[in-house]
C-alpha cells in the first residue's frame, strides 16, 4: 500500500463501496472483474468485505475449518481450490460458522453445497452472501493433507485476490480491488449513480436520446 493510501480511512472506503452499485465501477475499471461463471449463490444480499485468503488443494474439510477460526469481522473468506470445481467446500455449517465470526461473505473458487440452507440463513437472520461457480452434492473430505496455504495470494475466476484486498460483490458478480483502486473510482462511480435516476426520466419523458446520451 503506498503512503498515499494508507492515509485513506479504510472505514470509510468500505461505507462508500457499501452504497455504490457495482455494475457502475465497470464504467471506471477493467481490471479486478472475476469470470462471470462465479455468481451469487444466494438471493438478496450484496457482499463488501476485506480479503481474508486461502489455498486449499485436495478437497481438504480440515483446512476449511482452519481458514474459518482466522476469520475476523468484516471478512470475507476467499477459497481458491486450486482448480477443484467438483467439492463444495462451503455448505449451511461453514457459512454459519463464517457468520458466526463475523465474516461479510464467502466466495470460492469452485463449488458450494446446502443451496436452499445457505438461502434460509441461520435461524432466520439475513443469508450470508456467497459467491461460487455452482453447486454440487460431492463435498470436502476429512482429512488434513497439509498442502493449504493461508493468507497468501489466489486466484479466483482469473483475478489474483491479495490478503486486505475488497472483495465485492452482488447479482450481477464479483469483483476485487486494491485499496487504490478504490480510492481512485469510488467518487466518481458514487457521482455517476446519483445522475442515473435523472437520466432514467428523461429517457421515460420521451426526450431525444440524442440529446440524453454520450455519442461522443
Amino acid at each position: 500500500m503506498t503512503d498515499t493510501v494508507s492515509e485513506v480511512d479504510l472505514q470509510e472506503l468500505l461505507n462508500k463501496l457499501s452504497r455504490v452499485e457495482f455494475p457502475t465501477l465497470g464504467h471506471f475499471l477493467e481490471d479486478g472483474f472475476c469470470a462471470p461463471e462465479i455468481r451469487s449463490m444466494v438471493a438478496g444480499p450484496r457482499m463488501v468485505g476485506i480479503a481474508c485468503t486461502a489455498r486449499i488443494p485436495d478437497a481438504d474439510a480440515i483446512a476449511v475449518n482452519q481458514a474459518l477460526v482466522q476469520l475476523k469481522p468484516g471478512e470475507v473468506l476467499v477459497l481458491d481450490m486450486a482448480g477443484d470445481y467438483g467439492h463444495a467446500p462451503v455448505g449451511a455449517v461453514t457459512a454459519a460458522a463464517a457468520r458466526a465470526q463475523g465474516a461479510a461473505g464467502i466466495l470460492v473458487d469452485g463449488a458450494v453445497t446446502d443451496l436452499p440452507e445457505l438461502n434460509a440463513g441461520a435461524n432466520g437472520s439475513v443469508p450470508l452472501p456467497v459467491f461460487a461457480r455452482g453447486t454440487t452434492c460431492r463435498t470436502t473430505k476429512r482429512k488434513g493433507s497439509g498442502q493449504a496455504e493461508f493468507g497468501v495470494p489466489v486466484t479466483i475466476g482469473g483475478v489474483t485476490v491479495n490478503p486486505g484486498d475488497f472483495v465485492l460483490g452482488d447479482a450481477n458478480g464479483a469483483l476485487v480491488l486494491t485499496a487504490e483502486s478504490a480510492a481512485e473510482v469510488v467518487d466518481l462511480a458514487l457521482a455517476s449513480d446519483d445522475a442515473e435516476p435523472g437520466i432514467l426520466r428523461r429517457i421515460a419523458s420521451g426526450e431525444p436520446l440524442e440529446k440524453i446520451l454520450y455519442m461522443g
